[in-house]
């Protein structure tokens, strides 16, 4: 099954906030395809796109990153 991972959405909201430096958040069953996410995301922004190779427990899991403009968390459920 293909995750529909709402890219265009992302980079939309980078756009709109003007963000310059994202740290991606990941939940271990997407890691591996965080590369792809930050390469697609830094293509279509021209952000600095950084990944959190840390815990992602879920939303109440939020990393403390000095000079990040936007955190970018995914996980398993929609959250809004």
């Amino acid at each position: 099954m293909e995750v529909d991972l709402e890219l265009n959405r992302v980079v939309n909201e980078i756009k709109n906030n003007k963000s310059r430096s994202i740290l991606l958040q990941l939940p271990d069953g997407l890691k591996p395809r965080a590369k792809e996410i930050q390469d697609r995301i830094q293509k279509d922004t021209n952000a600095a796109v950084f990944i959190w190779a840390g815990s992602c427990f879920g939303a109440c899991d939020i990393p403390s990153v000095n000079g990040i403009d936007l955190l970018i968390q995914f996980g398993h459920s929609e959250w809004r």
